[in-house]
């Protein structure tokens, strides 16, 4: 640690102003009223330099007053910036806070729900607008200086990465990129890859937590030190080793029977140490002033279980004063949601706990319910928050005390343990700058929870970023429109995905060239004098499997194609009974020294298997996503959407319509449109047939039955459920992934919305949480704003009266409110 960082906010700040290190910044600092930490500095003067920056650092860091110092260099040279985040939320969080600096007619705001003062001179934006903006070749592009990418290490999320990947390729060479990542363990890797495709890039990376974190185990009612006082060895605390083993000998305590949890290996070692209730850990912070606090609860239900706990037991964190200010500000926000549905959402159990100053906090609640205990805990007012794992990801709610219910959670699969990335994520939200001296997470101890296991988990702070990067119909389509294939071929090469694939080759091919090193020295010691040694080692090891196959009852294919077992075994006893004469008559049979040759060539054909397994790796690997690319251009063709023309690909019309669908279903979509299947479904319908374009159920249940609308919606159906068909097989041909099969379980549901159900109705039919059925809203509406955008005028109208009818009530009130 430098003598800098031992310095107080204040010293910090005092020695700032007196360097004055460059005039932007000394400007910059005019504005803030505070000093710059090593690596802020650091990075504001590369920018200030006319460098790109990859600035990675842990949570709470202050990362984004990098950002905000683009923003201000923007404005001195009176260039455009935009500020990238990968949610919305964080967009309208952050729009609100440079609204407040900079003023409202300077700053804009586009997150695909809202588009406000988008010509301004700093707009916020989803990353997803920069990249259709990038493809639409907008004009907004022309001046534009410099964009921030918030949050950048999204680049590895699955599901969305590749858009940042689209945009750092895309984005004219003169932008300056100020990317800001969390402490990712291959951060130069990923810097090098920046600097190679947008040139000269610094990297700035920063493991200091601003506000130290003390990490606890609440072992029974007692907290506990995790490691041992000497923080700087990260070495567990030997009182805390010694009670977990001494409570691990003794004898289990009897459960009740009547206990339905009763049986299994983690509820006996439950019963030495009885886990405590969630207000009697709320009591414990309160009285040890470690609150405000959040609980992360890997359950929704948990969260909502945990508030209730709370409110039964009498837990009141509020004075009366500050239980009128919630009143005034929640009222003030939900006053133009009806009576009816305010009592659907559960709005007055919501409100007495607020007013208690605990919450819950999940993607299953209502987005303007989230909105409100963000804003009433970042005001002090609410407390304590139980919140599931999406909270961590980037929403500005530091508390002095992070609590984590259990290090393992449940994957859709089985329950797994939570990761050293998840987990520096978790406990980052520990520690107020500029309020806590330091921040505490509270770890509640069980009989699986080994202290030597978790302390090596909380003693990792790095996880690694790899690129998830893989081209699609849409963006192959728009790559060809912009560039033409053999440069799109050429920026696709150039992807962090390749980049990363060709490194790992580097490693390959030095591990093959040591492994023929030792072929050559094999290949030597097996020469005979009287006959190639090599040919007749391999009919040894021929003979030894067709030994094996047969005495296993196996045949096996021959040219792809199923032999009978009759004939199959047959074949293989002639070609057993050939190789064995044939051996018999190779010179080599006769050498004094066969069997030493024999062992030299066992180990020369064993590791020229491994070596061989090695080249295909790197076949596989070398130009993988141009080859992708390659192939989606072979099937697009196939398809009539690009047309290859004096040897150079065309996008037709049809392919033009494809480059304004995004999504895992842009060509299903394409096709739809283009044979015009849905232009007999009435808006009710379409709003239906989109629902189940983006739904995919939480529940893993064969025996859920799907029921879709009446008329004519289950024909459609079928035909729409045809052309997948058809797409998949086309997809197998041509060595394609495959996509998931549609989801009818929202058709129904989405249906009665769209024809004036009440929300209780629909929300009981789709058996989902009011979160859950807005953000599948919102998708749905965001699809058919692109089926009415690509399609011909009949649909087109039907898509737009479908998106009023969605858009309607709690919905409406979830875009505009």
């Amino acid at each position: 640690m430098s003598e800098r960082e031992n310095l107080s906010p204040a010293e910090r700040f005092s020695l700032a102003k007196k360097r004055v290190p460059n005039p932007s910044l000394n400007s910059f600092l005019e504005l803030i009223d505070f000093g710059l930490d090593e690596f802020q500095e650091k990075s504001c003067l590369a920018l200030a330099k006319g460098k790109g920056v990859l600035v990675a650092a842990p949570t709470g860091a202050g990362k984004t007053i990098v950002g905000e110092f683009a923003i201000h260099l923007a404005l001195e040279k009176n260039l455009k910036v935009f500020y990238t985040t990968p949610i919305k939320a964080l967009s309208n969080q952050k729009y609100a806070e440079l609204a407040a600096r900079y003023g409202n007619e300077r700053v804009g705001l586009l997150t695909g729900d809202s588009n406000t003062n988008s010509e301004a001179q700093i707009v916020v934006m989803t990353t997803e607008v920069l990249r259709n903006m990038i493809y639409a070749n907008s004009d907004s592009l022309i001046t534009l200086g410099f964009v921030v990418m918030d949050e950048v290490h999204y680049l590895a999320d699955r599901f969305r990465g590749a858009v940042w990947e689209e945009v750092i390729l895309h984005l004219p060479k003169d932008v300056k990129i100020v990317s800001l990542s969390a402490t990712v363990s291959n951060a130069e890797e990923f810097g090098a890859w920046l600097d190679e495709v947008r040139g000269d890039t610094e990297i700035i990376v920063s493991e200091i937590r601003p506000v130290p974190l003390n990490q606890h185990v609440l072992f029974g009612d007692e907290m506990i030190e995790l490691f041992a006082e000497d923080q700087k060895t990260l070495k567990v605390n030997p009182d805390l080793v010694q009670r977990h083993a001494t409570k691990m000998r003794q004898p289990i305590q009897k459960p009740n029977r009547g206990n339905r949890g009763y049986g299994g290996s983690f509820e006996k070692h439950q019963a030495r140490v009885p886990k405590i209730s969630k207000p009697e850990i709320v009591d414990i912070l309160d009285e040890a002033d470690l609150l405000p606090a959040i609980f992360f609860i890997f359950s929704r239900a948990g969260c909502d279980s945990a508030v209730r706990a709370c409110q039964s037991a009498g837990i009141r964190l509020t004075t009366n004063e500050e239980r009128q200010e919630i009143r005034r500000i929640v009222e003030t926000k939900v006053y133009s949601i009806a009576d009816e549905d305010l009592a659907t959402l559960g709005y007055f159990d919501w409100l007495s706990g607020l007013e208690r100053g605990v919450a819950a906090h999940h993607a299953g609640m209502l987005p303007a319910f989230k909105e409100v205990v963000e804003e009433l805990f970042l005001k002090k007012l609410v407390r304590v928050v139980f919140a599931t794992e999406t909270l961590a990801l980037g929403i500005n709610m530091p508390a002095r005390t992070v609590v984590l219910d259990r290090l393992d959670k449940y994957n859709g699969e089985g329950r797994v343990q939570i990761t050293p990335g998840e987990y520096t994520q978790l406990t980052g939200r520990a520690g107020r700058r500029g309020i806590d001296t330091e921040g505490h997470s509270v770890i509640q101890w069980s009989g699986n929870l080994d202290p030597t296991n978790v302390a090596g988990l909380a003693s990792k702070r790095t996880y690694p970023l790899i690129s998830p990067f893989r081209p699609t119909y849409n963006m192959s389509v728009n790559l060809i429109e912009a560039f033409g294939r053999d440069r799109a071929r050429e920026v696709l090469e150039t992807s962090f995905a390749q980049f990363q694939a060709d490194r790992s080759v580097v490693g390959l091919a030095r591990g093959i060239r040591e492994k023929q090193i030792s072929l050559d020295g094999y290949a030597k010691s097996m020469e005979c004098h009287l006959g190639s040694f090599a040919d007749y080692a391999a009919m040894r090891r021929e003979i030894s499997d067709l030994e094996r196959l047969l005495a296993s009852g196996r045949v096996r294919e021959q040219r792809g194609k199923d032999i009978r077992q009759s004939k199959g075994r047959h074949a293989q006893e002639q070609r057993l009974t050939d190789l064995k004469r044939q051996l018999k008559q190779h010179p080599c049979h006769n050498c004094s020294d066969r069997e030493a040759h024999s062992r030299w060539g066992e180990r020369w054909f064993k590791l020229r298997r491994e070596t061989d397994a090695i080249i295909e790796q790197i076949e596989g690997r070398t130009n993988q996503v141009a080859r992708t690319f390659d192939k989606i251009c072979d099937l697009l063709i196939d398809l009539d959407y690009i047309h290859m023309v004096d040897g150079e690909l065309e996008v037709a019309e049809s392919g033009k319509m494809l480059a304004r669908i995004y999504g895992d279903r842009d060509l299903l979509v394409a096709e739809a449109i283009r044979t015009g299947i849905w232009n007999q479904l009435d808006p009710a319908g379409l709003a239906a047939m989109a629902a189940s374009l983006v739904y995919e159920a939480r529940r893993d249940d064969d025996a859920f039955e799907v029921k879709v609308p009446r008329g004519n919606f289950s024909d459609i159906m079928e035909q729409t459920h045809e052309i997948w068909d058809a797409l998949e097989e086309l997809q197998r041909s041509h060595k394609l992934r495959p996509t998931n099969p549609l989801d009818f379980g929202l058709a129904l549901p989405i249906h009665r919305w769209a024809t004036g159900s009440s929300l209780n109705s629909v929300l009981d039919a789709a058996d989902l949480l009011p979160g859950d059925f807005i953000r599948w809203s919102k998708q749905i509406i965001d699809m058919l704003d692109q089926i009415g955008q690509a399609g011909g005028a009949e649909i087109s109208k039907t898509a737009k009266t479908a998106v009023d009818k969605v858009k309607r009530g709690i919905v409406a009130y979830s875009y505009y409110g």
